[in-house]
């Protein structure tokens, strides 16, 4: 790595001078050096450069110093190099030329004018459009964690507090690309958050002072006080948004006025959903990677703006645990649903808007094009045709946003009279600004294009006065604008001919007339390109000045985009409007897995399945059944139903009655975690405790297969302690769907009164089986694994071997009277019917038993 220097080495050329200097700023980053029409990086940046980026590692000659580590790549492809080195982890600070290379005296002057992060990033090529692209700050003091998380791209700003030991979940329900922490709290925050293996960015303890981080946000809000964002008493909450806000201001060096507003959350607000949960019910990625198919939001996504995208995302993550809110987004639904005319006129017009909030925020950090602020203009200019379609509804939250949207006339109406329709991406190509627009420009636009004419004219001229056939003018930006001939009609030449360049076919000249013009000519030019990059400047500047309702309109859209997605989703996949209650019941009826349902070949009907779950008779139901049977697509259909309803979506099902859940549980399936050194047993055991330690009576608990990680006699009795906790321990005792294999935790309906036990009902056939796929009361004292096996197509003799060896199995039965012996304890019966008389010794009894679990 480069180091800084005070004093010039006599070794160093001027430019490793300069490059030095400014690397000793920026240690932490991979500096792209701006060198004419090349970005470079040396020493270990060029090796990173040239692994990262798959690029040729050189090295070039600086003086004494000798060769040093080289790789470079052109500037027009700065987007795409920068896209792969921030997707790989690294900050990116960006060295340009700060001064036009012709005036310069000696070294070109360079300076960083923009760090880029995993969660700084504006570039279209390096974000999702469907999803926020956070950064966070972390601080923790005296067992408070205080959260706050932004989103540059949008403006958006969080910010929280809660107990240190839910730093992994909030974080999980946020995703952030990059963390800043202090140094000193390294490692407290490592040791909450090692399995999240995000992008951390340490930073010294004083930019998170409380005191330092308040500044900093009434500075940057230009307000006396916190108190109208609800944040004032505060503290560590302030300390990490006041320690993103200096980090932006030190790393983007721009105006980051599109940062408006502090938003405050807390746990009252959202339902949490741990990492494990998000993972096994599939709501954004599926499980099996590579798949873009197979989640939730997959199904429920017809979204037509960015915004909606990601607001509907959002809302996954983070469904709504109040009742309020949930019943206004429920009824927005349904006005869609009630009219499918008004529902589809307004997805036509919402097609045509493109991402309000991401182009404003580049407006106003001034890295808008102009095609940028065309795309602004358009896309406000629907907004007036929404409100039309719109004025039918007059109440609840689909009329508030139509009373609320902005079409920002007097910004459209200034941007439509300085742009052309179809502008370049890039100021350098001129043509952006109308003409009319500003009479200074339309002169020098005059003067370029009429001494183009002029020039094209004088080539004709010249062929006719001169008698050359194959004289032409040209121009190039060495030489400027000359006449050539071909050395076959050099003697054809006038007088008044200066010659300018010999090539080897041909003569290049220039007459005092077309040098006179080429002045003119290339005056206007410049000035003209430099006064309409100055008027493109002040209008991008006067837009920034309308952030505000910008930014609301695209909130507005998104929101609304959303309502008309899951209105849509439900006419076409016949989902009902769940009724929301503050009670405990969750009762569904003739339910489907929104996800399975979709993905089932032609004409194979989802077979639909009830629930009835509630804290006073039904608190736990036991599911047994053999694999494939439907069991795990059971419990996660329940689970997804309702979620989908605190989310305000209808549902799939004949009839949903939801009472509110404060969070959904899952242990679900065999999971390893090898480099963290985790068994999938001990994967599977942490699940299982999270859920057992923070589970509520408001919770839902989805298991299926505890214990199956370990031995049958360990993971039944397993299985067993966390049912009986579930239903015992006060505080807990959440809804609880358990789906099993072990058929013996069926016997736990007779002695835990909130227990109920379910199967999934098979048809036998001698020793075949049909899955019926339907749950029904009762238990399942059958596995019916060796079937399942058949139909996998084991061999038949490792079948017929497996029955002899269940048969011996079964022999010693772990409950040889109808009271189970796993349940003998605190809350069993006493009494025990004797068992017979065992004819061997307990040493031979245990070699029986072992030599038979051995085979």
């Amino acid at each position: 790595m480069a180091t800084s220097k005070n004093k010039k080495s006599k070794s160093e050329t001027p430019l490793m001078v300069q490059y030095n200097a400014i690397k000793s700023k920026h240690r932490d980053t991979v500096l792209f050096f701006r060198m004419g029409d090349f970005y470079e990086m040396f020493f270990e940046d060029a090796k990173i450069g040239s692994r990262v980026l798959g690029i040729t590692l050189t090295s070039r000659g600086h003086g004494k110093v000798g060769d040093v580590p080289l790789a470079g790549f052109p500037h027009h492809a700065l987007d795409g190099y920068l896209a792969k080195m921030i997707r790989a982890g690294h900050r990116v600070a960006i060295c340009e030329q700060t001064e036009d290379p012709k005036q310069a005296k000696g070294i070109v002057k360079r300076d960083v004018i923009q760090i880029v992060s995993p969660g700084t990033v504006l570039e279209g090529n390096l974000l999702d459009a469907g999803c926020n692209n956070y950064l966070s700050g972390i601080f923790i003091q005296d067992g408070t964690c205080g959260l706050a998380s932004i989103d540059v791209s949008t403006g958006e700003f969080l910010v929280t507090e809660f107990d240190t030991e839910k730093l992994a979940e909030e974080l999980q329900s946020i995703g952030p690309s990059e963390i800043l922490i202090a140094e000193n709290q390294t490692d407290l925050i490592n040791g909450q958050i090692s399995s999240l293996k995000p992008v951390i960015t340490k930073r010294e303890p004083w930019h998170f002072t409380r005191e330092y981080g308040y500044e900093i946000l009434v500075k940057h809000f230009r307000t006396q006080s916190l108190k109208g964002f609800g944040c004032e008493e505060l503290d560590p909450g302030l300390s990490a948004a006041g320690a993103i806000i200096d980090y932006l201001q030190e790393t983007q060096k721009t105006d980051l006025s599109h940062i408006r507003r502090l938003n405050r959350y807390s746990d009252d607000d959202f339902m949490i959903l741990d990492n494990a949960t998000r993972r096994n019910l599939e709501l954004i990625a599926p499980m099996m990677s590579g798949q873009d198919l197979g989640t939730l939001l997959s199904v429920i996504n017809r979204t037509r703006t960015p915004m909606g995208g990601r607001t509907l995302t959002s809302w996954l993550y983070r469904p709504l645990k109040q009742f309020k809110p949930i019943k206004e987004r429920l009824n927005a639904v349904e006005t869609f649903v009630a009219d499918r005319t008004l529902r589809r006129t307004i997805i036509d017009k919402l097609k045509n808007i493109q991402d309000l909030e991401r182009i404003i925020s580049k407006v106003v950090m001034r890295r808008a094009n102009p095609r940028d602020l065309v795309a602004l203009k358009k896309s406000l200019s629907i907004i007036p045709e929404i409100q039309k379609c719109l004025k039918t509804v007059q109440t609840g939250r689909t009329a508030d946003i139509r009373k609320r949207l902005d079409p920002c006339g007097d910004m459209t109406g200034t941007i439509e009279k300085a742009l052309v329709d179809d502008p370049p991406v890039s100021l350098s190509e001129g043509g952006i600004i109308k003409e009319g627009y500003h009479s200074e420009l339309d002169e020098l636009r005059g003067l370029a294009f009429s001494g183009k004419d002029w020039i094209a004219k004088l080539q004709s001229k010249e062929r006719e006065k001169t008698k050359i056939p194959s004289l032409k003018v040209a121009y190039n930006k060495v030489f400027g604008y000359y006449i050539e001939v071909t050395k076959t009609h050099l003697e054809k030449v006038p007088d008044n001919y200066i010659r300018k360049q010999t090539l080897v076919n041909a003569e290049r000249f220039i007459t005092p007339e077309l040098k006179e013009m080429e002045e003119k000519i290339l005056n206007a030019e410049e000035k003209l390109a430099a006064l309409e990059s100055e008027l493109f400047s002040a209008l991008r500047d006067q837009v920034a000045g309308s952030a505000t309702p910008v930014q609301e309109n695209g909130r507005l859209i998104g929101e609304l985009d959303c309502y008309l997605s899951l209105a849509e989703i439900a006419e076409d996949y016949r989902y009902v409007k769940p009724e929301i209650h503050k009670g405990d019941q969750i009762t569904i009826e003739d339910g489907r897995h929104p996800v399975v349902e979709r993905m089932l070949p032609p004409g194979d009907p989802f077979i639909p399945n009830s629930v009835n779950l509630d804290n006073k008779e039904n608190q736990i139901l036991i599911i047994t059944g053999p694999n494939m049977a439907g069991k795990s697509t059971y419990i996660r259909q329940v689970g997804l139903i309702v979620l989908l309803s605190q989310i305000g979506s209808y549902v799939p099902a004949k009839s949903a009655k939801v009472g509110i859940v404060d969070r959904i549980f899952t242990r679900v399936g065999a999971r390893d975690n090898v480099a963290g050194g985790e068994s999938t047993f001990l994967v599977e055991m942490n699940e299982t405790a999270n859920i057992l330690n923070n589970a509520t009576p408001q919770s839902l608990v989805l298991l299926d297969e505890i214990g199956r990680g370990t031995s049958t006699f360990d993971g039944l009795s397993i299985a067993w302690a966390v049912a009986e906790y579930l239903h015992d321990h006060p505080g807990v005792e959440a809804k609880t769907l358990f789906a099993t294999h072990y058929h013996e935790l069926t016997e736990l309906a007779l002695i835990l009164e909130r227990v109920k036990n379910y199967n999934v009902s098979v048809k036998e056939w001698g020793e075949h089986i049909v899955f019926l796929r339907k749950i029904i009361p009762g238990g399942c004292d059958h596995s019916y694994g060796i079937q399942v096996a058949r139909l996998a197509g084991l061999p038949p003799e490792i079948i017929a071997r497996a029955k002899e060896i269940l048969h011996n199995l079964e022999a010693n039965e772990l409950t040889p009277n109808e009271i189970p012996k796993l349940a003998i304890g605190s809350k069993a019966p006493r009494v025990v019917a004797e068992p017979q008389m065992n004819m061997f010794s307990r040493e031979e009894t245990s070699l029986t038993r072992f030599d038979a679990l051995s085979v």
